[in-house]
C-alpha cells in the first residue's frame, strides 16, 4: 500500500474557495515579488542542471515549445491590418459578419489577403522583450532568435541560475548582444521601462503577492502591447498532476518545486483582468502535459495549467 509523506498529505486540497486574497490594491508595498528564501535555493540548486534537455527541467524545456507556438500565434493575430499609417487605397477589406455568408472563394481571397497583410507587418516588427522570472534563459534565448525580437532583458533573483543564463547565451553569437540578464526584482525596475511584450511564464505561483506582481507586469507594457503568463489552477486535479504525480510518483519535477497554496484560479486571474479598463483578454488556454507527447494546449483554461494573453489597449 502507498504511504505518502506527512508534507505530502498537508496539501492535498479541500474542495473550498480559497481564492479571495488575490487581487488588485490601491496601495501595497512594493516587495511583493520577494518569496520565502526556499524558493531562491530550490532554483539555485536545480542551476547546473538548467539547460539538461533530459535532466530535472526537461518538463520546462519541452513546455518551451507551446509558449513559443502561443506568443507568435497572439502577436500575429494582433496585428491591425488598417491603423492610421495605413495609406490610402492600401487598407485590407475587413468584413462585419461572418465570412461564411460570402461565397467560398470571395471568402477565402479575403483571408489570403488578411493574412499576405499581417505577414508583412509581422516581419517589421522589432520588439523589446521584459522576460520576468527567466531563470537560466530558456525562454529568453527563444525569444531572441526571432527576426522580430530587437532585444531581451531578463531578470531572476535566484543568482546561480543567472549566471547559468549568461553563460549560456555567450555561447550563441547571434543572440549574445540580444540578451541582457539582471539579479533583480520586479519592483527595481525604473517605472519609465516599457516593453512590446513582457512574458510571467511559470512564476506567479511561485511569489507571495501574485495579483500586485502581474499589476507590476503590466505597468511595464506600452500601449499594444502584449503581456503573456501562464500558471497552475488552485483545484484538486492540479495537485494531482503536478505535485503527485508530477514530483512525487514519476519524478518529472524536482520535489519542492509547487506549492498548492500558491496556486491561482483562471477565473480569478480574468476576474481581475476584467475590472481593468486598459487592458483586455486576447486569449486563454488550457495546458496538460502528456509524458509520452509532451505539452498540449486546448480550450479549457480553467483546469491544470493554463495560459493567457493579455494586451494593453490604452
Amino acid at each position: 500500500m502507498l504511504k505518502l509523506s506527512k508534507s505530502l498529505v498537508s496539501q492535498i486540497p479541500k474542495v473550498q474557495g480559497t481564492l479571495g486574497k488575490v487581487t488588485f490594491s490601491s496601495s501595497y508595498t512594493r516587495q511583493y515579488s520577494v518569496s520565502a528564501d526556499e524558493e531562491t535555493k530550490h532554483f539555485n540548486h536545480l542551476a547546473a542542471s538548467w539547460w539538461d534537455i533530459n535532466g530535472p527541467q526537461r518538463i520546462l524545456h519541452k513546455m518551451n515549445l507551446v509558449r513559443m507556438d502561443f506568443i507568435q500565434q497572439n502577436i500575429t493575430n494582433s496585428i491591425s491590418l488598417n491603423d492610421k499609417s495605413t495609406p490610402q487605397g492600401e487598407e485590407v477589406y475587413v468584413p462585419g459578419y461572418n465570412l461564411n455568408l460570402l461565397p467560398k472563394e470571395i471568402s477565402e481571397q479575403i483571408l489570403s489577403d488578411q493574412k499576405e497583410k499581417r505577414t508583412k507587418e509581422y516581419e517589421k516588427l522589432q520588439l523589446r522583450c521584459l522576460d520576468i522570472g527567466c531563470g537560466g534563459g530558456i525562454l529568453s534565448e527563444s525569444l531572441a532568435r526571432l527576426p522580430i525580437v530587437k532585444s531581451v532583458n531578463g531578470l531572476d533573483l535566484a543568482s546561480e541560475v543567472v549566471e547559468i543564463a549568461r553563460k549560456h547565451k555567450d555561447l550563441d553569437p547571434i543572440i549574445k548582444n540580444k540578451i541582457t540578464y539582471e539579479l533583480k526584482a520586479l519592483e527595481s525596475v525604473n517605472k519609465d521601462e516599457m516593453y512590446d511584450v513582457v512574458t510571467m511564464f511559470e512564476i506567479l505561483e511561485h511569489v507571495d503577492q501574485p495579483g500586485e506582481f502581474l499589476k507590476e507586469g503590466l505597468s511595464h507594457l506600452k500601449k499594444d502591447g502584449l503581456l503573456f503568463l501562464s500558471t497552475i489552477n488552485k483545484d484538486f486535479v492540479s495537485w494531482f498532476t503536478t505535485i503527485f504525480m508530477g514530483e512525487y510518483m514519476l519524478g518529472i519535477v524536482p520535489v519542492g518545486t509547487h506549492h498548492l497554496e500558491k496556486y491561482i484560479d483562471y477565473k480569478t486571474l480574468d476576474n481581475l483582468m476584467g475590472q481593468q479598463k486598459r487592458f483586455e483578454v486576447l486569449s486563454a488556454k488550457g495546458g496538460s502535459y502528456f509524458p509520452c507527447y509532451g505539452w498540449y494546449l486546448h480550450s479549457h483554461p480553467e483546469f491544470g495549467n493554463y495560459f493567457m494573453a493579455i494586451k494593453r489597449i490604452e
